[in-house]
């Protein structure tokens, strides 16, 4: 049976999912369609709700993202979701930049679903996007958070310095490379250069202080060595985040192995104080 919060998002609703879920269709405060979905948490409670922000060429149905969601489910409800140009979403990818509203959407559908706390938790661009969204201006009118997480996340723009990285910048700013986004990753890129620029995660972070703050990063990351995160760690001062440099981990959701999605569903837990 639907609670009240859900029958007033009747309008957006698409279909039901199986065990509990609801999938839906939000429209960004841009007007771009965002699909989404709700896993109600292994305790059925509304305590806290973690939405999960995928990194770029992700999308809700891929197998990382589900594996993610299923994980951090044991801590709290999940709501997972495709940014703009991805996956059954509509609009086009600005690569971190408008996705901030896509994140804003979700949240407030997580507020409107009764949930006391939300938590927001972002891999690679989706990382950038959490910090951007808990970081923003409070005239921007956008939806609050009780915790954010960011894996992997780049701490400034523009950066080249590995060949990812490099492979990234041509599939944004080369018409060949878009072609080859939207048809071998199904990625939909906008044309448009940023302008203006948008606030970058390393000057983010510092506003974001005092909601609790976790910077995950691996030792083996290929795309952005460790001086982003521990950038990211400093911009936030003295107590401002928890940082883990984690051996062996490669590169967001996809290299996210069970055991750490578990302890990052437990760091949230403990700092929300759900139980």
């Amino acid at each position: 049976m639907d609670t009240a919060a859900e029958a007033k998002d009747e309008r957006f609703r698409v279909s039901p999912l199986t065990s509990g879920g609801r999938s839906a269709v939000l429209l960004t405060s841009d007007g771009v369609p965002v699909e989404a979905e709700h896993l109600a948490g292994a305790g059925g409670g509304r305590d806290l709700a973690i939405v999960v922000a995928h990194g770029f060429s992700g999308a809700l149905e891929r197998p990382a993202v589900r594996r993610a969601a299923a994980a951090l489910r044991g801590s709290g409800g999940v709501l997972t979701f495709s940014f703009r140009g991805h996956g059954r979403s509509g609009g086009h990818s600005t690569v971190g930049d408008r996705e901030v509203l896509d994140l804003d959407a979700v949240v407030g559908w997580a507020r409107r679903l009764g949930y006391a706390r939300v938590a927001a938790v972002g891999f690679s661009m989706g990382a950038s996007v959490v910090l951007r969204h808990a970081g923003a201006d409070p005239e921007a009118g956008l939806y609050g958070v009780d915790a954010v997480v960011s894996v992997s996340s780049p701490a400034r723009w523009y950066y080249r310095g590995t060949a990812p990285m490099r492979r990234l910048h041509w599939a944004v700013t080369r018409p060949a490379g878009r072609l080859v986004s939207r048809v071998g990753l199904g990625t939909r890129i906008h044309p448009r250069r940023w302008d203006p620029v948008p606030r970058s995660p390393v000057e983010s972070v510092p506003f974001i202080v005092p909601t609790p703050l976790l910077i995950v990063h691996g030792d083996r990351d290929a795309y952005f060595p460790l001086d982003h995160p521990r950038s990211l760690a400093a911009a936030a001062g003295e107590d401002g985040a928890e940082l883990w440099i984690e051996h062996g981990f490669g590169h967001a959701e996809n290299a996210a192995d069970a055991a750490l999605l578990g302890r990052i569903g437990d760091w949230l837990t403990a700092r929300v104080g759900v139980r």
